[in-house]
């Protein structure tokens, strides 16, 4: 962590989405990096309330390319999703986004920025933990901290999965991915890459696996599927079955897209609105190798220097 801390000056929450909801999550937050060392950039933007959202799009547009500025802030984290980042796509400085030189990190709602961010401006960002969520619980998933600490310390970063997947194969490209439903509603808009021979990956939570599939066939019918090597689900929880659904499960769901979309569908991904999750570089390279109990992944070309 020595070695870690010489370089990372700083790190800066931004809410671009969502209000928090806790603010006892965020001063955990706070206490948590300011305990390792960090300085912590926490600027009262943060705790705005306007509506839903975390101050007026104006403010929220305003804060975001403010930390993009400080000299001080070599991290940028969201403080938590919810919804907000898709009216401000369109506002966004990607020129100043790309000369920031900043690693910049969130997921959920943020899944807009990280897509828009390659799309404009071909910079990697990560998809990864929230502020609030991740390292303002109670108790911070191990797990979550190793992942994520471990990308910034290191060029190259390697996991491994315990998962079972009908393929034994391999395949490397430039993943991307995050919210299923956030990559979804950009199809067909400038602020979706159009990443060829990637491997994408996905996650939701309280979906229902009907409406999962049907996001998957606007992929698929959008064409981005086809341009992929790969499908990697990640975790999606917290969804209820119809008594009418007989059998319709997510494994179900998941046996129908391995039989109609034109890449592989590898299950198991820890990632997603769960606390133990992995930090994913979007636009980062990755090599991917499946077996039939597990499926390491090597990251490499994610680090923002």
């Amino acid at each position: 962590m020595a070695r870690l801390l010489k370089r990372k000056r700083g790190i800066g929450f931004v809410a671009p989405s969502g209000q928090v909801l806790d603010t006892g999550e965020l001063d955990r937050a706070i206490d948590y990096f300011a305990s390792r060392g960090y300085r912590v950039v926490c600027p009262q933007a943060v705790r705005r309330s306007h509506q839903r959202f975390a101050g007026s799009d104006a403010q929220r547009l305003q804060a975001l390319h403010t930390m993009l500025a400080r000299p001080e802030v070599d991290v940028v984290m969201a403080v938590r999703g919810g919804y907000g980042l898709s009216r401000l796509l369109d506002q966004i400085d990607y020129t100043h986004l790309a000369a920031s030189g900043k690693t910049i990190v969130g997921h959920s709602d943020f899944t807009a920025f990280n897509a828009a961010a390659y799309a404009q401006a071909r910079l990697v960002t990560w998809c990864g933990p929230t502020a609030c969520y991740d390292f303002g619980a109670g108790t911070v998933s191990p797990f979550t901290e190793a992942h994520f600490f471990s990308l910034l310390e290191h060029p190259s970063h390697r996991v491994e999965v315990q998962a079972q997947n009908p393929y034994r194969d391999a395949w490397n490209g430039r993943l991307w991915g995050g919210n299923l439903s956030l990559i979804a509603h950009l199809a067909g808009t400038p602020y979706l890459p159009r990443i060829k021979g990637g491997i994408l990956f996905v996650e939701d939570i309280s979906e229902h696996p009907y409406r999962i599939e049907r996001m998957m066939y606007q992929l698929l019918h959008a064409g981005v599927l086809a341009r992929q090597k790969a499908l990697i689900l990640g975790d999606f929880s917290n969804y209820r079955l119809g008594e009418n659904d007989n059998g319709y499960d997510f494994a179900a769901m998941v046996a129908h897209l391995r039989t109609r979309l034109p890449i592989p569908v590898i299950t198991g991904l820890p990632f997603g609105h769960c606390r133990d999750k992995l930090t994913l570089p979007f636009g980062g390279w990755v090599d991917l190798e499946v077996q039939k109990s597990a499926f390491s992944m090597t990251f490499s070309r994610y680090q923002v220097r």
